[in-house]
């Protein structure tokens, strides 16, 4: 077998691989051999039809199948002994054979890029040190107050916060549209659970009003279809309720399930999730920051192959969440980042010869499994196949990344309170 190897571009790589006539000729007549034993003609018993009678009415298909296992089988050959490693599915063009001639064929791919840097040495990052504070734990307890709100009917004009029971109707140019008709409808007029115009237009209105409603859909909202057009909605409202808050109290604990100690022990309580939500939220973002720091420290091009199947698949996870299709400058920068990051990583892990440690996995699957009614079919419905584990295996890789480009790196905490730790962006997965 002989192989030559041509460069396109900085990725792409042009295999032009010859396999010798004879080798194609051993593996055509072996193949003739076999089927002259198991074919059956008129006038021949089995087995005993001439050679050359089975090649001229099979031939061509066996010729074709020759082929077609010689380039599988030689092709990973050419690929390996130039020491390539090809990212995506090869493409192959080959020229037609006839018997005594050798076989050739092309094969075009993209390789892998170099991965250069694999430490942060003499790199600063900021670690968040958080404090929860009284402050945080109040806010909690204010928003679970809301929460457990009991509603009374008021015989008043609609304010913010109170909640009306709706039917409405939409249309846009005098059609009805979907998803934009309901009856007993509750909506919190300021929840932001209709669009605002819609929330703002029925404020003031009172129990057994019908009420005109002109709104206009954000340029972004998820809907596409409904995105920047003016909607008339014809609304009845059946009743108006106000907010009853309960009070702060021994019994209020008692409801949340705390048995004794009361409002100090579900303070202490809130407190104690926040931390756990701060310590959290935490990792989250020195993640970010090492695997953003990770990515600059290694400008890599990304393979046309993979690039395009992140932006496709990009795109099909927004059309079933029903987003708006962004522009497909959008959709390439996200998919570059997001392809590039996973090519850093896997030569990281490969260059370190990192492997899953099963304990680990298993901590991280019960600690995931923690916030589930059924922690145990959680953790069995993830062993019970390769591909879902192989998902939490994934995470604890990353974390172990991220461990290993910490030690290299120079820390600083920097005290942040808990809800600037929640304005800062981290990488979602």
């Amino acid at each position: 077998m002989q192989v030559s190897v041509e460069t396109i571009g900085t990725l792409g790589r042009r295999l032009k691989v010859a396999v010798s006539a004879d080798q194609v000729e051993k593996e055509f007549n072996a193949r003739l051999q076999r089927l002259s034993k198991q074919v059956k003609m008129p006038g021949f018993r089995p087995g005993k039809v001439p050679l050359k009678m089975v090649e001229a009415q099979y031939g061509g298909r066996l010729m074709d199948e020759v082929v077609g296992e010689l380039i599988q089988t030689t092709m990973h050959e050419a690929i390996g002994s130039q020491g390539l490693r090809p990212a995506g599915d090869p493409q192959v063009q080959r020229k037609p054979v006839t018997r005594g001639e050798q076989l050739e064929y092309t094969v075009e791919f993209e390789i892998f890029p170099e991965v250069k840097r694999f430490d942060l040495a003499g790199v600063r990052i900021e670690r968040p040190a958080v404090t929860v504070s009284e402050e945080d734990v109040n806010r909690t307890l204010e928003t679970i107050r809301k929460q457990r709100a009991t509603w009374k009917q008021v015989d008043r004009e609609a304010r913010l916060g109170d909640r009306l029971t709706i039917d409405f109707v939409g249309r846009i140019n005098s059609k009805e549209f979907e998803g934009g008709k309901a009856n007993a409808f509750q909506l919190v007029l300021g929840s932001g659970t209709l669009i605002e115009d819609m929330e703002h237009g029925l404020v003031g209105a009172k129990s057994g009003e019908m009420k005109h409603v002109s709104a206009r859909f954000p340029t972004d909202y998820r809907h596409s279809m409904l995105a920047g057009q003016t909607a008339d909605f014809d609304v009845k409202v059946n009743d108006v309720t106000e907010a009853i808050f309960p009070d702060l109290n021994e019994t209020f604990a008692k409801d949340l399930g705390v048995k004794e100690g009361g409002l100090d022990k579900l303070r202490s309580d809130v407190k104690s999730n926040l931390e756990r939500e701060a310590a959290t939220r935490a990792r989250a973002v020195i993640r970010t920051r090492v695997l953003k720091l990770l990515l600059d420290a290694n400008p890599v091009e990304v393979p046309r192959s993979l690039l395009d199947a992140e932006i496709q698949r990009l795109k099909t996870a927004d059309m079933s969440s029903g987003l708006n299709a962004g522009d497909e400058a959008g959709y390439e920068r996200r998919a570059r980042s997001r392809v590039a990051l996973g090519l850093i990583l896997g030569e990281f892990i490969r260059n370190r010869g990192l492997v899953p440690d099963p304990a680990r996995v298993r901590a991280r699957l019960e600690e995931m499994a923690a916030d589930y009614e059924s922690p145990q079919e959680f953790i069995q419905w993830h062993y019970a196949k390769p591909e879902r584990l192989s998902e939490i295996e994934g995470l604890v890789m990353e974390e172990k990344v991220v461990e290993d480009l910490l030690i290299s790196a120079q820390i600083t905490d920097k005290p942040v309170s808990f809800q600037d730790l929640l304005k800062i962006e981290i990488l979602v997965h």
